[in-house]
Formats: structure tokens, sequence, C-alpha cells
């Protein structure tokens, strides 16, 4: 019986070997197209990325070409190779620009990015890069159904190097360099207004510039506070500053 058993399955495993064995020498650039794409969907991504090379190696002037490059890239994707699909994504756009291709290349250029984006805390050189690319597409296709998504990646992104940010100013300031947490604050409120971290920092800044004794920049920095965030948590605070350091200057 077990004799049996491993009868059927050695024959199985010969028969599944052969059925994926497929001769491509002699197809046409379409039919070998045709070939990645069922490789492509049955997620067979490795096998999938070395057809791709292949009609992009053989067919480079083929109308195929600007399909097989976005699917090299799609399966690097789908493998979580994201500098690899990075790159992919790139050559697409550079070098078949014309191709109706390049708005969904442009866009997961972005994404492959965005999926590298690391924690706060950490280097954020692929976050500015999410950026970059979303900016882009966003300033290129503006038309696109995925602009929104875009910018809400965007802001999403740029929250994180906000806080980044605001985290060193923080830092800073436990460690009593004022002058040092003065600066990350500004660059905060400066740098990423649109943010939560922005109406944080001002208040923050406005505490440490009392703590200075610089009440001059203090009140400047208190009537742009009540300009810019009229509903923030900390307004009544604000304005109690503002009102005790005003008695204090006309003395």
């Amino acid at each position: 019986m077990i004799k049996k058993i491993l009868s059927v399955l050695l024959i199985s495993l010969v028969v599944a070997g052969c059925a994926t064995t497929v001769n491509t020498t002699n197809m046409s650039a379409d039919e070998h197209l045709t070939y990645a794409m069922k490789l492509f969907n049955d997620e067979d991504y490795l096998t999938a990325i070395n057809e791709f090379q292949t009609i992009l190696m053989q067919f480079p002037g083929s109308s195929v070409v600007d399909q097989a490059q976005y699917y090299l890239a799609e399966s690097h994707f789908k493998k979580q190779e994201y500098i690899l699909a990075a790159y992919e994504y790139s050559k697409l756009i550079k070098d078949i620009p014309a191709s109706k291709l390049v708005p969904q290349a442009q866009f997961m250029l972005a994404e492959s990015y965005y999926k590298l984006s690391p924690d706060y805390q950490l280097d954020q050189t692929y976050t500015k890069k999410s950026i970059e690319e979303f900016q882009a597409f966003v300033d290129f296709f503006p038309t696109d159904q995925r602009v929104a998504e875009a910018e809400n990646k965007i802001k999403e992104l740029n929250s994180k190097l906000a806080q980044k940010e605001y985290n060193a100013a923080r830092i800073y300031e436990v460690m009593e360099n004022y002058n040092a947490a003065v600066y990350y604050y500004t660059l905060v409120e400066e740098t990423y207004h649109d943010t939560k971290y922005a109406p944080m920092a001002m208040y923050n800044k406005i505490k440490l510039l009392i703590v200075k004794k610089d009440n001059v920049y203090a009140l400047k920095e208190i009537s742009s506070f009540l300009q810019k965030y009229p509903s923030d948590i900390n307004i009544a605070e604000v304005k109690k500053i503002q009102e005790s350091l005003s008695k204090t200057s006309s003395l």
C-alpha cells in the first residue's frame, strides 16, 4: 500500500514537473507575454521574472516591451523586493515614456518607496523618496483616480517626518539645549505646517521662549499661534500667557 502511494506521488511530481516546463524558443513576443502573464497570475513570480526578462532581451523593439517591463516590476513588488521593484518601475518611466503604463508605474514607484519607509525614529531617506515620487504622480497625472490616495499618503509620510523632528526637539528640550529645541520646533512648524505636530511644536516653542526670557519673540509667536490655530486644545492657555506677557511688557 505504501509503495503504491509513493508511486502515485512520484508520478504526480513528474507530471507536475513536465507541466511547468514550457519551451518558449519558438514563441512570438505576444505568445511569450501570454505565458509569462499566466505565471504571474498563478503567483509564480520567480519564474515570471525570468520570462519577463527573457522577453525584454529577445524582443527589445516589440509592442509588448512596456508590459513585460511593468510586470517584471510588479513581480518584484509581489515578492516584497521593493528596491528591485522601484528600479524596474523607474526603467519603464525613463525608457518608455510614451507607454500608457507610465502613470501606473509612477504610482507604484512611489508605493515601493512607501513600503520601504521605516518607523519615524530611523533614517527617512525612503520616506522622502516616496513623497517625491507621489508628488510627481500628482503633478504629472492630476486627473488620475488615484490622486486622492497619493495625496493622503504624502500627508501620512510628511507627518512621519514631522514626528521625527518634533521628537528631536523634545530630546533637546529635556537636555536643556533650548536653542537647538527652538530650532527644531521652528523647523516642524514651518516645514510641516499641515500636520498635527505644527501647533504642538509652536506651543512648546512659546513656552521655551518664555523660559529663555525672550518675551518679544514669544509674543510674536503667540500672535501667530492664535491666528493659525484658533481651535487648538491649548488656545485658552496661550491667551493667558499673552495677557500675562503683555502686562509685564507694559510695566
